[in-house]
Order: C-alpha cells, then structure tokens, then sequence
C-alpha cells in the first residue's frame, strides 16, 4: 500500500511538472520580442513583406523598444524604421535579429552558388530606400536624428547585381551595432557586374549625432561603396570584396578604429572623402593576379589600397598584399594621402 501511495505521488509530481513544461514552453522566449510571423510576414521568397514589417516595428515603437525576430526563411520586402521623434523622453533600442547566422559566401576565385536557406532579407526594388533604414526625423530630439539605437544580428541581406537601392542604410540613426550580418548581391562577389548606381552596402550613423557604431563579423560584396564608415566607429573582423570602393571614410569629427578587415577585389581598398582620423590595425588584401579577371569583372582589378587624393585622411594603416597567383607582396599603392602613415606587417616604424 505503502508503494503504492508513492507511485501515485511520484505521477502526480511528473504530471504537474510535464504541465509546467507545457506552460512555459508556450510563452515567448522575451516579452519584448515580437516574431514578424506573428504579425503575417512569410519567409517563402516570394511575399512581400513591407507591411507586416512596419506593424511589427510599430508594435516595438508602441512597446518602447525591443526585439523584431526573423524566423529561418527568405523574406521579401523592405523593414523602413519609421521616424522616432518628440515627445519621447530619450531615444529607444530596436533589434532586428535573424533566427541562423549567415554563411557568408564570398572569395576571390571561382563561382559559388548563394545560399537560399538561413535567415534572408531581400528587396528586388529598383528605387527606394535600403533593404533596411532608418527614416530621417522631422521633430526629432537631436538633429535630424531618428531617436533610435539599431542592432542588426544574425542576418544574410540582399538586393540584386549592380543594385540601385542600398543594403543597409542607418544614416539618420543615433547609434548601431551590426553582429553577424553579410550584406551583399544574391551573387557569388568574383561574378558581381560592375555597380554603376553609386548605392552602399551598409551607411553607418553620420557625424554629429550620438555617433557610436560597433560592427562585429560584417562582410559587404558587390556594391558601388562597401561600407561607409563615420565617427566614433569600433569594427572587427570586417570583409569588403568586389566593390568599388571597400571601405569609405566620410567626415567625421572623432576617430574611428579598425581592427582586422579583409579587402579583397575592390578597385579602391580604402577610399577617404572626408577629413576624417582613423586606424586600421591589419589591412589584410587579396588583388585579382594573372588571369583571374574577364571582361565582365575586370573592374575588379584593384587600383589602389588607398586613395585619398584631397589628403583628407589622418591615419595609422598597417597592410599586407597578396596578389593572386603570385602570392605576397610589397607593392601597397597609395593616392595622395600625405597625413597617412602606413606599414608593412614586420617593419620596423610606421
């Protein structure tokens, strides 16, 4: 009897504990996370999703903040991060998270075809913002500053060959941090025809507002600017290939910082607009050799690792160049750049 007693507890326990597992695995991981699915967008490369993007944005702005979630799919359609303005106390965290990080498919020889499974953001438009902004503020807190802080994580972002829309655009954001994002044409970069739209792969916040950009594993392919880098900039592990300019230096009151970034087929490696102070740790480059480029590519060909003709850059570059086919070399060409110092990886001084 006495066993018996003891088997029905111990049912009766495992029975409330299998209903409490029931119970929270029904509820949201965070309860400031919003599943875009919730609010009827479709990862089946073929809806498009613009409107149920803007009312799970609305449904965080309501919120004061928090997570849109992408589920694994490849979602058509824009995400456009309305205005944040006035009578809003201090600006707000909006996270746009993808479910699998990216495999980013890029390289210098070859032809690879582009994934389609993952998290995938694509916009096939021909005119109109980036696969993601930010909108400029008409009543804003600061500026024309949107009162936001963006975080993109986790997410493979796509327009088309020689697209003219953007990436990623987060001019009129106050702050960003990108983690995991690979920003490119829906081609394999080595194929990629030439950008003729003057369109960027990723515009970081511009100078004079709250100015904090982190990006963390980023990697930019196929467009006309890479990434457009402005103050107050801490990137690592950052990759721009095949485009014509990799990596651009706007204005920018205070310094940027580049740890490690990987140039591979730009025409210009870095290219300076702007005065602007900064710090590349290890430009580590790949240019096209003895044939590897063809008439539809050769573009491609890199013509310098610096270019900075109006001598707007003050900078400390340390470099290393490979050229394909042949292998290490010395050879780092430079435009202008008379405040910029570079050096060899294993020389002595700068």
């Amino acid at each position: 009897m006495k066993k018996a007693k003891q088997m029905k507890s111990l049912s009766s326990s495992l029975m409330a504990l299998m209903v409490g597992c029931i119970f929270l695995t029904s509820l949201p991981a965070h309860a400031d996370t919003f599943n875009v699915k919730d609010y009827g967008a479709v990862g089946d490369d073929k809806t498009d999703n613009t409107a149920a993007f803007s009312s799970c944005i609305q449904a965080v702005i309501t919120a004061g903040g928090g997570k849109i979630f992408l589920p694994d799919g490849l979602y058509r359609g824009r995400i456009i991060i309305p205005a944040i303005s006035k009578p809003l106390p201090s600006w707000m965290t909006i996270e746009i998270i993808g479910e699998s990080a990216p495999t980013p498919v890029f390289g210098t020889i070859g032809n690879f075809p582009m994934r389609k499974h993952g998290t995938i953001l694509q916009c096939l438009e021909k005119s109109g913002p980036a696969v993601i902004s930010v909108s400029k503020s008409t009543d804003a807190l600061y500026g024309d500053y949107s009162a936001v802080h963006v975080i993109i994580r986790n997410l493979d972002i796509r327009s088309y060959d020689n697209p003219a829309i953007g990436g990623v655009d987060l001019q009129w954001a106050m702050q960003c941090q990108l983690e995991n994002v690979f920003i490119n044409t829906d081609i394999y970069n080595v194929q990629s025809a030439m950008p003729t739209h003057g369109t960027k792969g990723l515009i970081t916040p511009e100078s004079n507002n709250a100015a904090l950009t982190i990006l963390r594993n980023v990697q930019v392919t196929g467009y006309h600017t890479g990434i457009l880098i402005s103050e107050h900039t801490d990137a690592d592990n950052i990759v721009v290939a095949s485009n014509i300019n990799g990596l651009e230096f706007a204005f920018a009151h205070h310094a940027s910082h580049l740890r490690r970034v990987g140039a591979y087929r730009n025409t210009n490696h870095v290219a300076i607009t702007g005065k602007h102070g900064f710090q590349i740790d290890q430009l580590n480059t790949e240019n096209s050799g003895p044939g590897q480029t063809d008439e539809k590519n050769v573009w491609q060909k890199t013509i310098y690792d610096v270019t900075d003709p109006d001598n707007l850059g003050t900078a400390d570059i340390t470099y290393w160049v490979v050229v394909g086919n042949i292998g290490a070399v010395a050879d780092f060409k430079i435009n202008g750049g008379r405040n910029i110092r570079t050096r060899r990886i294993g020389s002595v001084t700068l």
